[in-house]
C-alpha cells in the first residue's frame, strides 16, 4: 500500500485527516511518524500557494506523495480578516483561546446580523515529479459572542452555523467532518485520490 504523508505538525488537523481519509487505499504517515521536522513558513499571500508551499517542501524531503492544507476564517466585518493570517492573528505563539478572545476583542461592538463568516480550505496532493493539484471547501456562518462548545480546535467554538443551531465545537466529528471547509475539501481530495 502506497503512503500518503499528511503534511501537518497541528495535531488536530491530523486526527481530523485520519478520520476523514480512512478507508481510502493509502497508508496513512504523519511527520512524526517518519521522523521529519520540517517547519515551513507561510509566506504566500493566498491559501493556495501556502498549501503548495508545505506541499513541496514535505514532498520533497520525505519522498512521498503528499497532502497538505491551508485554511483561515474570513470575518465579513473585518474586511475578510483573519484569512491568511488566522493561525499568527494574536501572534505567532498564541494559544486557541487567545485566538478566540482576540477575534472577539475586534468584533465586541458588531452586532449580531453584522457577524457573518466563512471558513476555506485549500489542500495541495502533491506526487513527486507531478504538477500540484488542488482541492477547496468553505462553509459559512456567524462569530458568535463567547465561545461555546468543547470540541474541535482554532475557531471552532465561535463559528456558529445558523441551519445547525450549534458553533462548529459542539458539533459531533462526523457532523462536522461533513459539514467543515476541511471536509468539503477533504471529500474532492478523496475523489482525486482515488484516481491515483
Amino acid at each position: 500500500m502506497k503512503d500518503l504523508l499528511i503534511a501537518t505538525n497541528n495535531s488536530g488537523k491530523v486526527r481530523e485527516f485520519k478520520t476523514m481519509l480512512n478507508g481510502i487505499s493509502f497508508n496513512l504517515v504523519t511527520p512524526r511518524d517518519i521522523h521529519l521536522s520540517l517547519d515551513v513558513e507561510e509566506s504566500g499571500r493566498t491559501y493556495d500557494a501556502n498549501a503548495e508551499l508545505k506541499a513541496r517542501a514535505f514532498c520533497q524531503a520525505s519522498g512521498l506523495l503528499t497532502l497538505a492544507d491551508d485554511s483561515g476564517l474570513e470575518v465579513d466585518a473585518l474586511n475578510g480578516e483573519p484569512g491568511i493570517r488566522s493561525a499568527r492573528y494574536a501572534g505567532e505563539q498564541a494559544t486557541d483561546e487567545q485566538k478566540v478572545a482576540f477575534l472577539l476583542s475586534k468584533l465586541k461592538d458588531i452586532p449580531q446580523g453584522k457577524r457573518t463568516a466563512r471558513f476555506r480550505c485549500v489542500i495541495a496532493i502533491l506526487q513527486p515529479g507531478q504538477p500540484v493539484i488542488f482541492c477547496r471547501g468553505k462553509c459559512e456562518g456567524y462569530i458568535t459572542f463567547e465561545p461555546r462548545g468543547r470540541l474541535g480546535f482554532g475557531y471552532d467554538p465561535v463559528f456558529y452555523f445558523p441551519e445547525l443551531g450549534q458553533t462548529m465545537s459542539e458539533l459531533t466529528e462526523e457532523v462536522k467532518n461533513r459539514v467543515s471547509h476541511r471536509g468539503h475539501a477533504t471529500q474532492e481530495a478523496v475523489r482525486v485520490l482515488q484516481k491515483l
